[in-house]
């Protein structure tokens, strides 16, 4: 009865065997490399890095390997002190074209990457890296928002043949449209509910004007709010594709903060460089109907705003936007056929085309500016010059709004989808600018309010003691298994090691992330995988000891201790995916390794303890006894006849 058919076995076998091979990954370690990504307009290939070695013998710099793919090149090292000398000496080789920066790769034999095995990836906690708090700037959201829709007021009742006084944007947001004449305001209002659904419409007077006040409604307030989000995480990604990241965790925080975290990233002045940077584009028609002068002296004429160009000089701008950075879908440098000087070609997508066209054909012979938007985020002063420190002791930080124009060109012909940005220093700052524009733009400006850098050494130290608390509950549970329950409880403790086993393996083949709180999940999993098989043991000598025999009580024990355990398993991991649903960061990393650490405890405690058993025991027609404790099995005695009849 206590048989497993050869199916069975071989299923256990195929198992334990491919646990194995999966979880050995994560028992070679990391080395230190030098990655190298290029931009859209270089590639990395065979002859490029067959360049870079040569430089690096040249200058006696050793490597230990390389790496090629599709999207980058990998040079590894012995130590970090050659690799730090190393990414120099690349990045100075191959100029501004790449993206030279500095990782930990996986030290995994070749034997195991022909299976595609890999180790799990480890959370900023545990390996270290770079961490960024941004906060988006909701209220230039919403002034953008406005400025746009005021425009679209303008194209309605033009197209319309509708009179109007004017346009206005109020600093509240609201958008005020003038009228003289009540039956020119009641057909704009007819042609804007119908058009423009997002606003809601009030009617109202001011002096001898006849006014259309409109404000988003709270829907579309919030799903402007939505999309600024959005867009800002999806060009994070993107800019964090240049770093090579193998598991980088961006997320929402709150209603108008995002999280970046970067594991495995040691050049932080790398990443700051590119996922600081909170560039925007916005594209202004430049005021030429007032005198500069006389506005940069303080009298700014309604609708307009003074900037500064490059070199200092002041320039007064429309307030109206006529596009943003978040209409642009692809850049390049590149340099000017006629001037030699660097220049970023600029696609658009449809609606920015769209907008172009129509601008720049209204206005041919006049200028447009395009406005280089910036928010740094700097350590706040005192008047010794000392940083100001928080009730924490941490910097207290200030935004500063850094807004300059890179160049204001005369219209000479209408554009389309495709232009070009001049007026560009070098060819560096036009490399830049079109990565930032490739990336993606913000749809609106982000601020670092919180910058972190988790160092390797403390995250080797978590995982010492990750590791410590792990093997230390497991070797405190295989005493006590061994020693309350003998050979039962070995065998316990063996499918035990199987289950960890399975566990590393199943997050590697996933390639999740393991963090801290992962770590804290599998010491979870290691004391709920073991009930089963208590549960099973103690099933076993409770019909020892009402008298049935040796294999027919470890049938039963197995049998019927099943229930048990699915049920208690069952409800662990319904309580597991809702965690894993409604929780965000380390609750979900929780979440998964402790769904995980289910489903291979009920495998490893039933099915792969009960195969060791069947093995040992099952054949042996004349079992008298088993070393499960303290327990002995007594034969029921037969029945005697009644005298009696």
């Amino acid at each position: 009865m206590n048989r497993y058919p050869l199916w069975k076995y071989l299923l256990i076998a195929v198992v334990v065997l491919t646990g194995v091979i999966y979880a050995l990954p994560n028992f070679y370690g990391e080395y230190p490399a030098v990655q190298i990504s290029p931009t859209r307009t270089t590639k990395v290939d065979a002859s490029l890095l067959s360049h870079v070695e040569q430089s690096l013998q040249r200058a006696n710099l050793p490597y230990q390997g390389t790496q090629l793919d599709d999207k980058s090149a990998r040079l590894r090292f012995a130590d970090t002190d050659t690799q730090l000398r190393a990414r120099d000496l690349i990045q100075k080789e191959l100029g501004e074209g790449y993206t030279v920066a500095l990782n930990l790769l996986p030290d995994t034999p070749g034997w195991l990457q022909l299976f595609n095995a890999k180790p799990m990836y480890l959370g900023l906690d545990l390996r270290g890296g770079v961490y960024f708090l941004m906060q988006v700037d909701m209220r230039a959201v919403l002034k953008k928002a406005g400025e746009t829709y005021a425009d679209d007021i303008r194209r309605i009742l033009r197209d319309k043949k509708v009179r109007y006084l004017s346009v206005n944007r109020l600093e509240s947001g609201v958008l005020e449209t003038r009228f003289k004449d009540a039956a020119e305001r009641e057909q704009a209002l007819a042609a804007l509910r119908k058009e423009l659904r997002d606003l809601v419409y009030e009617e109202s007077a001011r002096g001898g004007d006849l006014l259309v006040v409109a404000r988003l409604s709270d829907t579309a307030l919030k799903e402007k709010k939505r999309f600024a989000l959005e867009q800002n995480i999806t060009s994070l990604n993107n800019r964090v594709n240049e770093l090579g990241v193998a598991e980088p965790v961006i997320q929402q925080q709150g209603e108008d903060r995002i999280v970046v975290q970067l594991p495995g990233v040691q050049d932080t002045a790398k990443a700051k460089s590119i996922i600081g940077r909170t560039a925007t584009l916005e594209i202004m028609l430049v005021d030429e109907e007032h005198d500069v002068t006389a506005a940069f002296a303080g009298q700014v004429p309604p609708g307009s705003k003074i900037y500064k160009m490059r070199d200092g000089r002041p320039i007064l701008l429309k307030n109206r936007l006529v596009y943003s950075g978040d209409n642009i879908v692809d850049s390049a440098p590149g340099f000017d056929s006629q001037s030699s000087r660097p220049i970023v070609s600029i696609t658009l997508d449809a609606r920015g085309a769209s907008i172009n066209q129509r601008v720049t054909g209204e206005n041919v012979g006049k200028r447009m500016a395009v406005v280089y938007i910036e928010v740094k985020s700097e350590p706040k002063l005192d008047d010794a010059g000392k940083p100001v420190l928080d009730e924490q002791g941490r910097p207290v930080r200030v935004s500063r709004r850094v807004e300059e124009v890179i160049t204001a060109p005369v219209i000479r012909s209408q554009l389309g989808k495709r232009f070009q940005i001049e007026g560009l220093d070098s060819v560096n700052e036009a490399n830049e600018l079109s990565l930032l524009l490739r990336a993606g733009a913000f749809a609106a400006p982000v601020e670092i309010v919180e910058e972190r850098t988790v160092g390797p050494s403390l995250g080797a130290d978590n995982i010492q003691r990750g590791y410590r608390a792990i093997w230390g509950g497991f070797v405190a549970i295989a005493v006590f298994m061994i020693i309350y329950y003998l050979m039962f409880g070995t065998i316990s403790v063996v499918a035990l090691g199987v289950n960890l086993m399975l566990l590393v393996a199943s997050l590697s083949m996933l390639q999740a992330t393991l963090t801290l709180p992962g770590m804290a999940a599998i010491a979870l999993t290691i004391g709920m995988a073991i009930d089963a098989n208590v549960l099973i043991n103690e099933r076993i000598r409770e019909e020892l000891r009402n008298g049935n025999t040796p294999q027919a009580s470890i049938y039963a024990g197995y049998e019927r201790a099943f229930g048990t355990i699915l049920d208690s398993n069952v409800t662990s991991l319904i309580a597991g995916l809702f965690l894993f649903m409604f929780g965000t960061g380390p609750v979900r990393g929780f979440a998964v390794v402790l769904c995980l650490g289910i489903l291979t405890s009920m495998f490893s405690a039933v099915m792969v303890s009960r195969g060791i058993v069947n093995l040992m025991y099952g054949g042996r027609r004349k079992l008298e006894r088993i070393p499960i404790g303290n327990v002995a099995w007594q034969q029921s005695p037969a029945p005697t006849a009644n005298p009696n009849g």
